[in-house]
């Protein structure tokens, strides 16, 4: 450990399972934006940092359901299609504004070149999906791969034997994209439930992620969890929630690129957020010499703020600290567009001023580790409760997952000896029905209707193959189950029969 200490940036990428088909403000176009815009340059910059010889870059979560789509063939051709018509759309908007802003027909010229660049980086190095891209990061070091339970369920409404399975199956659907099941994990939603650690310990996780309250935010180490030996950490609010906050952040200041501002007819986003109170069409043109002085300035608050923390963590415990900042992937560069800039700033810079960039891995082998705590029950979201996953809004929702649950561990037991493609069909639709994803987007009304039919889609299917199972209809529910398999093919290898209650 360094005198300073260390800081560790772990970054949570995940998208829901979108099937074959949807436009935006739902469907592919989520995941075409984030896998454009995110997971392209993020990569980009940690193959980058590799090749320097930079080791323990960062903890990279990637949750099973979004790995399944980066290496889906179908998702692959579309992508390379989208990031086709966004440099088209480039050389349209090109053309709208020949006449206008000189800023604008830079930013015209700007989107046709990092299109460009996305299309020759994807069909050399991505063309084969994200595994085989994720995999040498992994062996070599980079990066520490962080895995999660299949579909990303929000695990502490998970009844026993489902939350075993889903962990496993999750962990197993890594190790084969990757050669290795990983040994920590971004528990969806950071939600966690008294004795949880025993079920990590039994599937071989050494190590997960909570959020700080969870800890009364004593964050500077990691700790394990009663006498599992499974070991959390603890996201540093007062540093993590610099960037990116309830309130307030770096992404809104006024240079940046406006998320929210689009030319319509081209689909770009021609405007700097101006400011937090200044309509769409008085927005100025987005300026990249004016967001990359306030890259480098939050760069550099940034690494002041992580020092200064260090060094009050320092005084305080009388060893060098850890500081955990934890974010979604997708806000570097899709919800933030300069966010991989000053990502690349922050990881050069916290070195040059002496503190040890490292991974949830690292800070372990490097003796960040507390006494053994005792957590309540908690998550991530508001409130730090479970109030977005099990509150009134969603209590539908809740209900009718408890339900498929009960029904499913109900079934007439399976032949341990024959694998049962209705039963395989079943369950995938089962755990589906159970992501998080759809309380969330009803809870904080994003895309509500769209979530709650997503939800009810997967727990009908579930239902009607339950249904066929329990009348003997073996010819039946497997002739159903293969078309249900057709439209929507994740996790091909899950087999039902490690689902034991």
């Amino acid at each position: 450990m360094t005198a300073e200490g260390s800081f560790c940036l772990v970054l949570h990428s995940h998208l829901p399972w979108l099937p074959h088909h949807g436009t935006w403000p739902v469907g592919e176009e989520w995941l075409y934006q984030a896998w454009a815009h995110s997971y392209l340059p993020v990569v980009d910059l940690v193959r980058r940092l590799g090749a320097e010889g930079h080791r323990d870059v960062l903890t990279l979560g990637v949750t099973p359901v979004l790995a399944a789509q980066l290496d889906d063939p179908y998702a692959l051709r579309s992508v390379h299609d989208w990031l086709g018509n966004w440099q088209l759309r480039a050389q349209y908007a090109a053309t709208r504004w020949q006449r206008d802003d000189p800023l604008l027909r830079d930013l015209a010229a700007a989107e046709y070149r990092a299109a460009g660049h996305a299309l020759a980086g994807f069909a050399t190095t991505w063309r084969h999906g994200f595994s085989p891209v994720l995999r040498p990061l992994v062996d070599s070091g980079v990066i520490e791969l962080l895995g999660g339970p299949a579909t990303h369920p929000f695990q502490p409404l998970l009844r026993a034997p489902v939350r075993r399975f889903a962990l496993r199956t999750g962990l197993d659907d890594t190790a084969r994209r990757i050669g290795r099941a990983p040994r920590g994990i971004w528990a969806p939603e950071c939600g966690y439930a008294p004795g949880m650690e025993d079920g990590y310990a039994a599937a071989g996780v050494e190590r997960f992620l909570v959020d700080g309250p969870a800890l009364h935010g004593d964050t500077h180490a990691g700790h394990p969890v009663g006498d599992s030996g499974v070991v959390c950490f603890g996201r540093d609010l007062e540093v993590t929630y610099r960037v990116w906050s309830p309130k307030a952040g770096y992404p809104g200041d006024a240079a940046y690129r406006d998320f929210h501002t689009y030319d319509h007819p081209s689909g770009l986003k021609p405007a700097r957020v101006t400011g937090k109170q200044v309509p769409p069409d008085g927005k100025r043109p987005y300026d990249p010499a004016l967001a990359a002085e306030a890259v480098a300035r939050h760069a550099a608050d940034f690494v002041a703020t992580v020092l200064a923390r260090l060094r009050s963590l320092r005084d305080r415990h009388g060893t060098p600290g850890l500081v955990v900042a934890a974010y979604d992937t997708e806000l570097f560069g899709h919800w933030w567009h300069e966010g991989p800039a000053w990502l690349e700033a922050v990881l050069r810079g916290l070195p040059a001023a002496g503190v040890r960039v490292t991974t949830l891995r690292g800070a372990v082998d490097a003796g960040h580790v507390g006494a053994p705590v005792e957590l309540p029950a908690s998550s991530w979201g508001s409130g730090k409760d479970w109030r977005v996953w099990d509150g009134e809004q969603v209590s539908d929702l809740v209900a009718a997952g408890a339900a498929v649950q009960d029904e499913l561990l109900a079934l007439p037991p399976q032949d341990p000896a024959v694998r049962d493609p209705a039963r395989d069909q079943l369950v995938r639709e089962a755990l589906l029905t159970l992501s998080s994803d759809w309380a969330f987007m009803v809870t904080k009304d994003s895309a509500a209707d769209y979530a709650r039919r997503r939800a009810k889609v997967h727990g009908d299917r579930f239902g009607e193959l339950a249904g066929m199972i329990r009348a003997g209809q073996r010819s039946g529910a497997r002739g159903r189950a293969g078309e249900l398999r057709a439209e929507d093919g994740v996790f091909g290898h899950l087999d039902a029969r490690g689902l034991v209650s």
